[in-house]
């Protein structure tokens, strides 16, 4: 008996391990025989009338039919037009199995016409009241069939009825999810673990029709059945498969009593085929055989496991001849696999590259935009200016040289001399208000015979001109501040559409090797994301039990990632009690190769309260570390409110990720067109790098700036005049290489020029900065403001403000932990 035994199994096996070999043949065809399933499925008549007639025969207990009125209902609602489709497939499904179940499928859908008519008058909410509709035909039909063709009526058989109508409530609602699913062309992305279990319950109902096809003595429901849990023991693992052989089973053990076992080794066997998936489908099928032996061997001894085994042989042939395609069409559905994370990237991928084309096609429209505006020719401005004299010079001689008597003389005969003087007396009066050069004023009394009243005309005029002038003058920088704001638009949504563009880097081996490293250290993590790990740029995420105040995370685990990614890292951010659980988030980075340090003194002047100058330290993105001062012109409250909304404006812009030369063109229109009044602000602008210590200054109308280094004093300065006072100029740039220690020291001219009686205030200052002997930056900034106003006689007569900037390297506080064995861990180059 055993030696029997030994060889049912190993032939399946000899069976199993030819179709494997068959398989990489049924690959090469799987897309052709794909598109041509899909192309005769996509128009779901013929697979709905397999479904309904399959439907037709199932039944329940051998006695309920609720399978009809359900699957009629959900067609009725979903596609009204397929109805009369349904109904010739349920009939003729009933009538090849038990004929008087045509009569009850005809008279239930009689009754579900009648109250569907009926619900539609009252409800407007078809979808909601379907189920009860259908509730009710069921019982009303039932009852019906039972009065007339059954003698006297029990009650055990309208409880029957009864629970019959309550089946076909249910599958109503399971039908109404799961037949649109059957249309491949509007499967939505993803299914829901609910729709994939309504859509097995469907597929049980339709095996249940094939209870009692045999092929050679082989089940047919038996064969499909762990066919369909195969394929998804193999698409979703354990837990589908489980699942999917649970619904199954049930579903087919309530057809047929004798068949419960059946629950059983499908549930097994999913379980079982999701575990060994790893072993690709051999795996799987092995599982299917292992299920088959153990619960056929308590299900129903040994006299039967032959046929049970080869039933299951032939469910892995077809599992092992399905192309690959298929499969790969199902798992693009069930979440968790593979297919179905691609998909989703590939869908993501496809909307992060529609938006950033969406934005590259605003940063073109911005460029566009700011070259139509910046598009000022300066011929062009020449030839209009030289047309505005004119219309100027033809206004005067309208008023004075038409009644003259010498009007042909001097405009006809001597045009051009008389141009040329008059355009002259025009500039001398714009300058002057008057005619200061002599010699141009005796050949224009000897020229012409009313010098006086053409004067005269001519400063009159003058008024408007210029007023007319200053208009478009301020129209024209408008142009222009448009067209610098635009600009910088353009080149920050560009920078912009570029990152949306960059793929995002899958860091799971990363992930698990640094999570193994810290817990080999003793500390237990919950989960770990690592958004980057480019140089200087390191993001990563953690979550881990509550340390009560312990600092695990800057002590133990900020060290340990510094010695696995061989650069100091430093705890970002760290939130107890973050998770319900009462674990703690905690978020890691990369530390700046340097840090500031500043000081800052200020002075009001005559001591006041309110000063007009205003200093602004602010820390933009990419480690870049900005130092502020803006001396608004004169002193008091006005003064104050203009150096405070230069440097506010001028924030703002430099943290939308604005060029700074951009953003200070930017303010310094803004300031010069929003008030005819005399206000202007000086700005000095200090642009730190904290990755390599590089500074940038801009400095427009402010005092020198000064760098010492040990005993070494520099001076750095720029010609430029203050924020405001003209429209157009060039920002100078001036850069330096700063190191370790060096101190930065910016000042208003409150300092610069407070020592009034010294000639050389550069080296003065120098000296002065050179003998302070500290390199504390609040201890620099209060020595040199109480030496210049020592110096000043004891007097404030300016608004006074130091900001002293000492750069210093970032040593971490605890130094990082050795790992063993060391990790090698990939990372990309920064970008």
């Amino acid at each position: 008996m055993y030696q029997k035994a030994d060889r049912n199994v190993m032939e399946p096996m000899r069976a199993m391990v030819w179709l494997e070999k068959t398989q990489s043949v049924s690959n090469g065809i799987g897309k052709r025989f794909m598109s041509k399933v899909e192309g005769v499925l996509l128009n779901w008549r013929l697979l709905l009338f397999a479904i309904g007639f399959l439907l037709g025969r199932a039944m329940i207990l051998s006695e309920i039919t609720p399978f009809a009125l359900p699957l009629i209902a959900s067609v009725f609602i979903l596609r009204k037009e397929r109805t009369g489709f349904a109904l010739l497939a349920l009939v003729a499904g009933a009538l090849s199995h038990v004929p008087m179940n045509a009569l009850y499928i005809l008279a239930g859908v009689v009754v579900y016409a009648i109250y569907q008519k009926a619900a539609d008058i009252f409800t407007k909410n078809r979808m909601r009241w379907v189920p009860a509709v259908v509730f009710l035909s069921s019982f009303t039909a039932r009852a019906g069939t039972i009065f007339f063709t059954s003698g006297p009526p029990q009650i055990s058989q309208y409880m029957m009825g009864a629970v019959e109508a309550g089946l076909s409530l249910v599958l109503t609602l399971i039908f109404l999810q799961s037949i649109p699913l059957l249309n491949l062309k509007r499967i939505p992305q993803s299914l829901k673990n609910e729709e994939i279990i309504c859509f097995m319950i469907l597929l049980a109902s339709v095996m249940t029709g094939t209870i009692g096809w045999e092929i050679h003595h082989y089940s047919v429901e038996h064969i499909v059945s762990r066919y369909l849990v195969l394929m998804f023991a193999f698409v979703g693992g354990a837990a589908i498969g489980s699942t999917v052989g649970v619904v199954t089973g049930l579903i087919l053990s309530l057809a047929n009593v004798g068949s419960l076992y059946q629950m059983s080794l499908l549930a097994f066997s999913g379980l079982l085929g999701g575990l060994l998936k790893e072993g690709k489908r051999f795996g799987v099928g092995i599982g299917l055989l292992i299920g088959t032996l153990l619960i056929g061997l308590y299900g129903e001894g040994n006299v039967a496991i032959a046929k049970t085994l080869i039933e299951s042989v032939i469910a892995i042939g077809l599992f092992l001849l399905t192309p690959q395609a298929v499969i790969h069409s199902i798992a693009r559905y069930v979440p968790g696999t593979r297919e179905h994370s691609n998909e989703q990237q590939q869908y993501v991928k496809k909307i992060r590259d529609v938006t950033a084309n969406r934005v590259e096609q605003f940063s073109s429209m911005f460029q566009a935009l700011s070259h139509s505006f910046a598009s000022y020719n300066e011929s062009a401005y020449d030839e209009y200016q030289e047309h505005e004299v004119d219309l100027f010079l033809s206004n005067v001689t309208e008023k004075t040289c038409q009644t003259c008597f010498k009007k042909e003389q001097c405009w006809a005969v001597n045009f051009t001399k008389t141009y040329e003087m008059m355009t002259q007396i025009m500039t001398e009066q714009e300058q002057y208000q008057e005619i200061k050069d002599r010699r141009l004023k005796l050949e224009w009394e000897k020229h012409c015979v009313k010098p006086q009243k053409i004067t005269e005309a001519i400063s009159k005029e003058l008024s408007q001109y210029q007023a007319s002038q200053q208009l478009k003058q301020q129209v024209q920088e408008s142009r222009k501040l448009v067209a610098n704001q635009l600009l910088g638009v353009s080149q920050v949504m560009g920078d912009f559409a570029k990152e949306i563009q960059r793929e995002h880097i899958n860091h799971q081996v990363q992930e698990e090797q640094i999570k193994e490293a810290i817990q080999s250290a003793g500390i237990e993590l919950g989960h770990i994301d690592v958004y980057s790990l480019e140089a200087s740029n390191v993001d990563i995420e953690m979550s881990l039990p509550n340390c009560n105040g312990s600092g695990e995370c800057e002590k133990i685990i900020a060290p340990l990632l510094s010695d696995i990614l061989q650069e100091n890292i430093v705890v970002k951010k760290e939130d107890c009690g973050y998770y319900p659980n009462g674990y703690c988030h905690a978020a890691f980075g990369s530390a700046r190769e340097f840090v500031i340090e500043t000081g800052i003194a200020s002075a009001a002047k005559g001591g006041a309260w309110l000063s007009g100058d205003s200093h602004s330290t602010m820390e933009l993105g990419g480690g870049k570390y900005a130092v502020a001062i803006s001396d608004g012109m004169g002193n008091g409250e006005r003064a104050n409110r203009e150096s405070n909304e230069t440097l506010e404006l001028l924030q703002k812009i430099l943290k939308s990720g604005i060029d700074e030369e951009v953003a200070i063109k930017s303010v310094n229109s803004v300031l010069s067109l929003r008030t005819t009044d005399e206000i202007f602000s000086t700005l000095d602008l200090a642009m730190i790098d904290l990755q390599d210590a590089s500074l940038k200054f801009l400095k427009i109308g402010s005092s020198p700036s000064f760098v010492k280094r040990g005993d070494q004093v520099r001076v750095i300065e720029a010609s430029n005049l203050p924020i405001g006072i003209i429209e157009e100029f060039d920002v100078d740039v001036v850069s330096e290489q700063l190191k370790a220690g060096d101190l930065l020291i910016m000042m208003s001219d409150g300092i610069y020029e407070g020592p009034k009686h010294v000639e050389n205030i550069d080296a003065w200052m120098k000296r002065k900065i050179k003998e302070i002997g500290t390199d504390d930056p609040q201890a620099v900034a209060d020595l040199l403001m109480e030496e210049v106003i020592r110096t000043g006689s004891n007097t404030i007569e300016d608004d006074m403000t130091v900001v002293v900037t000492k750069i210093n390297r970032n040593i971490p506080k605890w130094a990082s932990i050795p790992h063993f064995p060391k990790i090698n861990l990939k990372r990309p180059k920064a970008q």
